[in-house]
């Protein structure tokens, strides 16, 4: 495999070095991240689902953290939030930027595809900050390049997104790419036919083809990671409050 310091790549990758995992390059999400983290000895006693919709993660944190307190926070109304229907969580209406909590509240705090929705992303973000513990972890998802979709206001660029957490007082510890942005928007250009729903959780088309390209280069991992998360249509972040 080469030695990621012969190979030659743009200055993007310098800022986001840090952040690129070395563990493995596979497609991701958001509930892959909270996993490894639990399966690593996160133990958050109390979560913040921002931006929880219908509430539908309720099931998968009670499947990997059990004993963790589920409070989902969300706007009045969306086509998510009015198609809820559980009464199995605590649900919490806000304002979309003022989170109606204590500060160093919550251990993990959870957004699934939310912030292309945000329209005030700077203040909500430093309200994640103020709620969040010290050595709590703000995991999540948002879009990088993709059609829009249920009243989506904005795509982020990698560097955009990282350039915004630290503006909100929040570290970046490490991205990973999600769903390919080439697959993402042949999806709805095709109508979003139900069985290309897969490659939300499968390795998705153009993905493969990246990792096949720098297999065969013998490409590190933190390159290969850089390179699906430059085309990537979703990506995967960890941050935490700084002090």
């Amino acid at each position: 495999m080469q030695d990621e310091r012969k190979v030659k790549l743009p200055a993007l990758y310098d800022i986001l070095k840090h952040v690129l995992p070395m563990d493995h390059s596979r497609q991701s999400t958001a509930r892959d991240e909270v996993q490894a983290r639990v399966a690593g000895g996160f133990a958050p006693t109390e979560l913040l689902d921002l931006g929880c919709g219908n509430g539908n993660s309720i099931d998968f944190f009670k499947t990997v953290v059990p004993k963790t307190r589920w409070i989902g926070v969300d706007i009045d109304s969306s086509p998510e939030v009015l198609a809820r229907t559980r009464s199995d969580g605590t649900f919490v209406t806000f304002d979309g930027v003022t989170l109606p909590f204590a500060s160093d509240r919550f251990d993990l705090v959870y957004t699934f595809q939310v912030f292309e929705h945000v329209r005030r992303p700077e203040p909500l973000l430093a309200e994640v900050r103020r709620v969040l513990k010290p050595g709590g972890l703000f995991i999540g998802q948002t879009s990088q390049m993709e059609p829009y979709h249920s009243y989506s206001i904005f795509n982020y660029s990698v560097y955009g997104f990282k350039c915004l957490l630290e503006t909100a007082g929040l570290c970046l510890i490490s991205y990973r790419p999600g769903i390919d942005s080439f697959t993402l928007i042949e999806r709805a250009a095709l109508g979003r036919p139900k069985d290309w729903s897969k490659w939300f959780v499968t390795e998705s088309p153009y993905n493969m083809k990246i990792e096949e390209e720098c297999e065969k280069a013998g490409k590190p991992v933190r390159v290969r990671n850089f390179r699906k998360l430059i085309f990537c249509g979703q990506f995967i972040f960890v941050a935490e409050k700084i002090p």
